[in-house]
């Protein structure tokens, strides 16, 4: 039974919002950053990075400080303006390929302690410490969780209807989105979708782990503070059949001393390989898997009839690529902190691979197969933790467009 939560957000004003919102922080080079800070004044990159000229020159509590004075600024000035109430929202996102359509709303806390929020990733704790002093020093989050439920008729026909309404916000981004944001204020919708997802139970985190565990950790921090604001964050609910989950392909340095030849006689002990040539080849079906050495492609099928998967883990693709190659035979022991590993989402073009193997920075690329809603269900509900970098999941939510406040 999950709880959901309305709160006073604050979001950008309606002539402002193609301007001020952003693309994951993260997601920047610092080429493209810079050019963002000097010509658009309205970004809400200069609140999540106020002191940019001088950032490698300050710690991390004068920069988080930083945020939290540019961010008043923002407010101050009227750019960002907040609810005068709580309020829950519906949220399109519209590319070329996909539409995706949700609830934003306040979790609880107490839920994800009590594992009806599940969970299918390990977390760093230096990442999850580093993020909870973030939340505590600037007072707010503008990256939801993206979690799932199981999708529900009433709910699915009750966000068509909403959608006709006209919304609060709606714009369009230079990578060719539509973003439509609609509010929910009125108490007795409020309620009905409480109701809603109370009946629907569980929820399954698909991107923001280390977000829900620093907002775990801040509350254990500071509960005792009396904001209330602390027993929930912010997540982003859309239903399990309209999220759209990639793979995370993989880049190894080198063959761990063994010769091209000796490297695929080993590999042919668990998978049946077949040459593609230069065909630009990736699986198309489960325990299959492609790779790229010295200029050709290769199509590799495990040989199922060797193993037995005892239960949802030891079946999936990534997990059988480390078992039976990255650690055995390539050497790879720890997936996040070996840097002879690198990794790729599935948005980016095989020749990506094919890029970084041909200049000789790899010297081996594997290709994988998507992961199903359905096996991070089942490993969730099994409460194991997936291989890092196993999945790479849409939607990706705007930094900027609503903010909540701790």
């Amino acid at each position: 039974m999950a709880i959901i939560q309305p709160f006073k957000a604050v979001h950008p004003t309606a002539d402002k919002v193609s301007l001020v919102t952003s693309r994951s922080y993260d997601d920047y080079g610092a080429t493209e950053l810079a050019a963002y800070l000097e010509f658009n004044p309205f970004s809400f990159l200069h609140i999540l990075n106020p002191a940019y000229v001088n950032q490698q020159k300050i710690g991390f509590d004068k920069r988080f400080k930083a945020v939290a004075h540019k961010y008043t600024d923002f407010k101050r000035d009227g750019i960002l303006v907040q609810e005068d109430k709580p309020v829950l929202y519906l949220y399109q996102i519209e590319s070329k390929n996909h539409t995706f359509i949700g609830i934003l709303a306040g979790t609880s806390i107490k839920d994800y302690q009590d594992n009806v929020i599940k969970k299918h990733e390990d977390t760093l704790q230096y990442r999850v410490d580093l993020f909870k002093d973030y939340l505590h020093q600037t007072g707010f989050n503008t990256e939801p969780v993206l979690m799932t439920y199981n999708s529900n008729t009433a709910l699915s026909k009750w966000i068509t209807t909403k959608a006709q309404e006209r919304p609060l916000l709606d714009f369009s981004t230079t990578n060719k989105e539509k973003h439509t944001l609609w509010k929910i204020a009125d108490e007795t919708e409020i309620q009905w979708l409480q109701e809603q997802f109370k009946s629907i139970g569980d929820l399954y985190i698909a991107d923001g782990h280390h977000r829900s565990a620093s907002a775990e950790l801040l509350y254990e921090q500071d509960k005792n503070s009396g904001n209330q604001n602390l027993n929930y964050f912010m997540s982003y609910l859309i239903a399990d059949t309209n999220v759209k989950i990639y793979e995370y392909n993989r880049l190894v340095r080198d063959l761990n001393g063994y010769s091209k030849d000796d490297f695929i006689k080993k590999l042919a002990e668990n998978f049946v390989i077949k040459s593609k040539k230069q065909e630009l080849w990736k699986p198309k079906h489960k325990f299959e898997f492609g790779m790229y050495l010295d200029n050709d492609f290769y199509s590799l099928k495990l040989k199922e009839e060797n193993f037995i998967f005892g239960d949802t883990l030891s079946g999936l693709d990534a997990q059988i690529l480390y078992k039976t190659v990255l650690q055995p035979i390539l050497g790879i022991e720890d997936l996040r902190t070996d840097d002879r590993i690198a990794y790729v989402p599935g948005t980016k073009s095989i020749t990506t691979i094919k890029e970084m193997v041909d200049n000789g920075e790899f010297e081996v690329g594997f290709m994988l197969f998507p992961i199903t809603i359905k096996e991070i269900k089942d490993l969730a509900d099994a409460n194991l933790i997936m291989p890092p970098k196993s999945t790479f999941i849409e939607p990706k939510f705007r930094s900027g467009l609503v903010v909540y406040e701790i």
